[in-house]
């Protein structure tokens, strides 16, 4: 495997960007290591951080590269700040460069499969959320949605203000006084009209600890989706023993990948 620093500028955001990229590589007698490649388009996975992190935060603590290795699949990590991958009220449009201009350029420079099949987008905690969103609101990019540590949104409620002072400044510059009901910013909505009009289905994988705090919020995300009649969208949730915590999201970042059902290469030349 490779991993690529990615600094471009960013037409969207009007500046600047760093993305982190994992890129499959067949190589011979790389001790420990199966790597290989595929035939035709390479598959994506969209992979979003946390609120406390940056671009290179799964790559340091998790072994993401390793379990992408054998399935010929790169791995995209972009940065987002404490965006909430939202086009902000008082900040950069971060859902619009995520869902918008991010694969048009990743898919520009490595020639990534730009087929619905091929791309996946999953995240933790911020990007748990985040994944929801921009996967509900452009069904017709991504085939699975892997949300761990988050619910369908980790926004407080509109009608209720968040407890902690800096909680509610950050909410405040991220929608400001927005409407947010039938936007992007309303996955519940999203998921309602993908079923309604027909559009394509992502298949989610949905995963929080028992002892997480975003427990009660992933709870109400998975009365939601099993509300859903004859379960369109193959929504399994898991629930484990364990918290916010990397050992978990390395543990069930595996997961994801086995649900979204990437054979290994038989092509390996260790």
């Amino acid at each position: 495997m490779a991993l690529v620093k990615v600094n471009f500028g960013s037409r969207v955001l009007g500046m600047d960007v760093t993305c982190d990229v994992i890129l499959p590589q067949k190589a011979t007698r790389l001790i420990g290591m199966e790597t290989a490649e595929r035939e035709g388009g390479t598959p994506v996975l969209w992979l979003l951080h946390g609120a406390s992190d940056d671009e290179t935060i799964w790559q340091r603590r998790t072994s993401i590269e390793r379990y992408a290795a054998p399935l010929g699949l790169a791995v995209v990590m972009p940065g987002v700040q404490l965006s909430s991958y939202a086009d902000m009220a008082h900040g950069g449009k971060y859902y619009t460069f995520v869902s918008k201009e991010l694969p048009e350029v990743m898919h520009a420079f490595f020639g990534f499969s730009m087929k619905r099949e091929d791309n996946f987008i999953a995240g933790l905690s911020m990007g748990g959320a985040g994944c929801m969103k921009i996967g509900l609101a452009n069904p017709e990019k991504y085939a699975a949605i892997g949300c761990m540590s988050a619910g369908i949104t980790n926004r407080a409620p509109t009608k209720r203000r968040p407890k902690d002072a800096r909680a509610a400044k950050r909410q405040e510059m991220t929608y400001g006084n927005r409407n947010l009901v039938g936007t992007e910013e309303d996955p519940e909505y999203q998921a309602k009209s993908i079923i309604a009009e027909g559009k394509p289905i992502p298949r989610i994988y949905h995963t929080c600890g028992a002892s997480d705090f975003l427990t009660e919020r992933a709870h109400y995300t998975r009365d939601f989706f099993l509300c859903f009649e004859g379960n369109p969208f193959d929504y399994t949730y898991e629930e484990d023993p364990g918290a916010h915590t990397w050992e978990y999201w390395d543990e069930h970042i595996q997961h994801f990948l086995k649900f979204i059902g990437l054979e290994a290469q038989s092509d390996i030349r260790n």
